[in-house]
């Protein structure tokens, strides 16, 4: 698995994204989704990063700073052909290094509350994520879990 800046022009990227904020826009209540659209992801700040065998796209992963220490995991996502082989392990643990290596002290999350999002609170949880609440200019909603990892 290669783990490298993602280029957000490229067509299997582009496919990837619109299917993950199709799905969270679609399992989500209106108000609740705060998944990032291509324009945002695009933002001067942002890291974005696309994991690969090959050339085939297996998931994909960003962090936004909040401030000089303070981080966010945002547009987590693994193809679903890639799913369960660790895909998303690998793409948190860059991000988690990355950020440390940047002087980044915190990093936290914003991600759904209710099934579909199951998985993802199990993966961040088992890197050390602790639930805390809402960070940033997020507003406490029953449809979201706010998690944190200090690095």
């Amino acid at each position: 698995m290669d783990i490298r800046p993602g280029d957000l022009a490229d067509p299997r990227i582009v496919a990837l994204l619109r299917h993950h904020y199709d799905k969270c826009h679609e399992v989500t209540p209106k108000c609740s989704a705060h998944v990032f659209t291509l324009e945002k992801l695009a933002a001067p700040g942002i890291d974005f990063w696309a994991a690969w065998d090959g050339e085939t796209l297996l998931g994909t992963g960003a962090m936004k700073p909040l401030d000089a220490t303070h981080g966010e995991v945002k547009s987590m996502h693994t193809a679903d052909a890639a799913r369960r082989r660790g895909v998303g392990s690998a793409l948190l643990r860059h991000i988690i290094a990355t950020s440390r290596a940047r002087g980044l002290t915190r990093l936290s999350l914003e991600t759904g509350s209710f099934g579909y999002f199951e998985p993802a609170v199990a993966l961040y949880k088992s890197h050390g994520f602790e639930e805390c609440p809402p960070f940033g200019d997020y507003k406490p909603d029953p449809n979201s879990v706010f998690l944190t990892l200090a690095l």
